[in-house]
C-alpha cells in the first residue's frame, strides 16, 4: 500500500471555502483520474455522507467518503486550503485538510471500513496532523499518509 496515495492525489493551497465547493472538487477530480464516471452523482454520494452525519473530524480535518457504483477504484484524494472551511466538526473548529475515500459500491463495506479506521487513526495522532497541516509539499503529505496505511 506504500503508493496507495501518491503525490499527484494532493493538492495543497486549493481555494476552496464551503463544503459544498470541497465535494464538487473532489468528484471533479475523481472523475479527471478515471477512478469514477459521473461527477454528480459522486457529489451526491458526498453529500448523502454528510446528511448522515458530518465527517468533520478535529483539529483541522476532515473525512469526506463516497460510497457508490459511479467509482470503479478505491481512491484517496487529500486536499489542503488556501484558508479554513466552515465544516461541523467535532472540536467546531474549520477544516484546513480533508482526506477524501472513494469507494466502489460492490456490496460489501470492508475495504471502506477499513481505510475510514485507519485514517481515523492517524488523524488521534498529533504529530501526524501538525506534519501534514505544516507542509506545502504534496509528496512529503503524501508519503506521511501512506506510511499511516501501511501500519
Amino acid at each position: 500500500m506504500s503508493e496507495f496515495v501518491p503525490a499527484s492525489h494532493v493538492y495543497v493551497d486549493n481555494p476552496a471555502s464551503t463544503v459544498d465547493e470541497v465535494l464538487r472538487f473532489l468528484s471533479q477530480t475523481a472523475v479527471s483520474y478515471g477512478v469514477a464516471n459521473d461527477v454528480d452523482k459522486v457529489f451526491e454520494a458526498f453529500k448523502a455522507r454528510e446528511a448522515e452525519g458530518t465527517t468533520g473530524m478535529m483539529g483541522g480535518f476532515a473525512i469526506p467518503h463516497a460510497k457508490t457504483a459511479e467509482v470503479s477504484t478505491p481512491t484517496v484524494i487529500v486536499v489542503k486550503f488556501s484558508g479554513e472551511v466552515e465544516w461541523a466538526t467535532m472540536d467546531s473548529k474549520p477544516v484546513r485538510c480533508a482526506i477524501a475515500l472513494l469507494i466502489p459500491d460492490d456490496g460489501t463495506q470492508t475495504e471502506q471500513l477499513r481505510l475510514l479506521s485507519k485514517v481515523a487513526v492517524l488523524l488521534m495522532d498529533a504529530d501526524f496532523r501538525e506534519k501534514v497541516l505544516a507542509s506545502a509539499d504534496s509528496q512529503e503529505i503524501a508519503g506521511l499518509i501512506n506510511s499511516g496505511l501501511e501500519s
